[in-house]
């Protein structure tokens, strides 16, 4: 056990018992906010066990968790629009610290890394991620400014 897998550990018992309790209990404004959150905290988590495992393929898995994920929460926000647009889930803070958690553990791995492809794939997973928590967020909380509902 190592440094990496001890804060993958840390993220994983954190944040995934927070989701769970999330999802399970609660209203459906608690409930959408915290499924799209699990999947923001599983994709540093799996990039943090990818360099304490020394195993490649995982950065392939978080990856592709960041680009489906928050489509899921997109769709989620879509299908479940009538009910949100009553009761909106406002979570900014809890979102901004995942997306800051996401960045710092992307930048520590490229530092760690050092320039290459392993770097720039690190750097399209942490875009994807961050975007992608950052606008299923907005669409869970009433949209973007100035775009059309209907």
């Amino acid at each position: 056990m190592n440094g990496w897998t001890v804060a993958a550990t840390a993220a994983l018992a954190g944040g995934v018992g927070a989701t769970v309790w999330g999802v399970a209990t609660g209203p459906l404004r608690r409930r959408v906010v915290a499924q799209n959150l699990s999947t923001s905290l599983a994709c540093p988590s799996l990039l943090l066990l990818a360099q304490g495992y020394d195993r490649p393929s995982y950065v392939d898995l978080a990856l592709v968790l960041a680009l489906l994920g928050p489509v899921g929460t997109l769709v989620f926000a879509r299908l479940l629009a009538e009910d949100l647009e009553k009761d909106p889930p406002k979570a900014p803070w809890l979102t901004y610290a995942v997306a800051a958690f996401g960045a710092v553990v992307v930048l520590v791995l490229c530092a760690v890394g050092g320039p290459g492809r392993a770097m720039v794939k690190l750097l399209v997973t942490g875009a994807l991620l961050i975007g992608g928590n950052l606008i299923a967020s907005r669409a869970l909380a009433g949209g973007l400014g100035g775009s059309r509902h209907g």
